[in-house]
């Protein structure tokens, strides 16, 4: 499936790759969870994420915190608060900064209450797209405070394609583990 450019298919899509994305991880075994991710060996690995990313906690937060981005931006900008997708002191150009500011805050968090967290975040991504008609997310214009994007271009982003983007690192990282 495209990218999606109608609810049905943004709900149809992120529930899909959300479930294929738990079935991996539930499917990893204990080995593939306590391996370190290494992906210095593979040149096709240059973005910073490859590097950022050690464990599979660190993919499960990044999908949380960017899910929180797409919930409190909607709630403040329909509360008439304008603001920006990505919060200050960052910007779509120092996003990558942004990133690592999550993957420190989270250092600390376990494995299984990230799991949990992006359960319920994913939840209530879901339940908020719900609440646009396939207009509201997909028609430009709706909304002053996406620019020249659609609201649903964003939720897109960070289900669907996030959740794809990591289904690609973990099976990178699966098979990075059949190797040794």
């Amino acid at each position: 499936m495209g990218r999606a450019t109608t609810k049905a298919e943004l709900l149809s899509s992120a529930q899909m790759n959300y479930e294929q994305l738990i079935a991996l991880i539930q499917g990893c075994s204990e080995a593939e969870l306590i391996t370190p991710y290494d992906f210095s060996n593979d040149e096709k690995k240059k973005e910073a994420h490859w590097k950022r990313d050690r464990n599979l906690r660190d993919v499960v937060i990044h999908l949380y915190e960017w899910h929180q981005l797409l919930l409190n931006w909607v709630a403040s900008n329909q509360a008439g608060e304008i603001k920006p997708f990505i919060p200050q002191p960052y910007n779509w150009k120092t996003y990558g900064q942004m990133n690592i500011a999550f993957w420190q805050k989270h250092q600390g968090t376990k494995l299984a209450t990230a799991l949990d967290l992006l359960e319920h975040s994913h939840q209530q991504v879901f339940e908020l797209a719900n609440t646009f008609s396939s207009e509201q997310l997909f028609s430009k214009g709706v909304y002053p405070w996406t620019g020249g994007s659609t609201l649903g271009s964003y939720f897109v982003s960070t289900t669907a394609s996030h959740y794809a983007w990591a289904i690609k690192k973990l099976k990178a990282h699966k098979k990075h583990c059949a190797s040794y």
